[in-house]
């Protein structure tokens, strides 16, 4: 009997490596992967069109498209975590002594405000050192995903022919999150701020997620056994690579693989998939997205979730 093979996009990384390549499979279905050199153009075609049956997908991204009614479901698969206290650069000539002194100024967002990277940036300046976020205006350097969404009136375009990278050098921007900006002037705001990430992750469990898996409804409608299905695969993946990682076999370091590393001295599994062991994390993100008005109201973790999943453990 033929299995079903479904329509794919995940970007190869440690913890999918052996999926994409075919080590681990499963006896129900196949994956039929697609290959996009830039993987935010695949989030933007499932949100946009349901261009895939399964899809890496940011988180908030997903939380947000579920609140607009876009008709995916996630599994508890967390494909990226990582530091963002390095993602927030700002303009050393402004002579700013505390992210504080950000309040009353104009600070750049790549892409989109809903953007996952700046959700967590946003919330280390609002957690770690009472920023307002309020009191800033936010300069979008593209737009959003989801686009029935309407972000708040502190939310602007940087303005078309704009660069934001330039505007930061420039001083037109007090500092940017998430720029790709080279320039003497321009620096990581947070000292030290890979260190600052493992800090927080020691002293008060954070430890950010980025990516999850999502699929189609109407692909589970069809198939409610494929979210256990894909999860079980997934994890078999993933197990792989941290197996690895710990016994030292991953030659040529990514920043990524850097950071499960730093990971490992506070827990014996650096990508736990699976919504218990989660929850903490998927709140945390859930609060700020509330506080941020990327979503109305607060909701709950579970009904993120295929329900079949949600004892999952990976």
């Amino acid at each position: 009997m033929t299995k079903p093979a479904y329509k794919t996009v995940t970007r190869t990384q440690g913890n999918n490596r052996a999926l994409k390549a075919g080590d681990v499979t499963s006896d129900a279905f196949d994956f039929d992967f697609e290959e996009l050199p830039v993987l935010v153009h695949g989030f933007r075609k499932m949100v946009r069109n349901l261009e895939y049956d399964i899809c890496e997908m940011a988180l908030t991204t997903y939380i947000c498209a579920r609140a607009h009614g876009v008709k995916f479901t996630a599994i508890p698969v967390f494909l990226v975590r990582d530091f963002h206290h390095g993602a927030l650069l700002h303009n050393t000539d402004m002579g700013l002594k505390s992210p504080k002194e950000l309040e009353g100024g104009y600070v750049g967002t790549n892409r989109g405000y809903t953007v996952t990277t700046g959700v967590w940036a946003r919330s280390i300046l609002q957690d770690e050192h009472d920023v307002d976020l309020a009191k800033i205006t936010w300069m979008l350097s593209g737009d959003e995903h989801v686009q029935a969404y309407q972000a708040p009136k502190n939310v602007q375009p940087i303005g078309a022919g704009k660069d934001m990278g330039e505007m930061l050098v420039s001083g037109a921007l007090k500092a940017a999150i998430g720029a790709k900006v080279d320039a003497p002037n321009v620096t990581s705001m947070i000292e030290n701020p890979f260190e600052a990430g493992v800090k927080a992750l020691r002293t008060r469990g954070l430890y950010p997620i980025n990516h999850l898996v999502v699929i189609k409804d109407s692909v589970l409608a069809d198939n409610p056994d494929l979210a256990m299905q894909v999860f079980e695969v997934f994890a078999e993946s993933k197990r792989q690579y941290v197996a690895q990682l710990k016994a030292g076999q991953i030659k040529n370091l990514t920043p990524i693989d850097r950071v499960h590393l730093a990971a490992l001295q506070f827990m014996d599994d650096p990508l736990p998939y699976g919504i218990e062991i989660n929850a903490q994390v998927l709140e945390q993100l859930i609060a700020h997205a509330v506080t941020q008005k990327i979503i109305p109201k607060s909701i709950g973790v579970e009904g993120l979730f295929a329900p079949t999943t949600h004892d999952a453990n990976g």
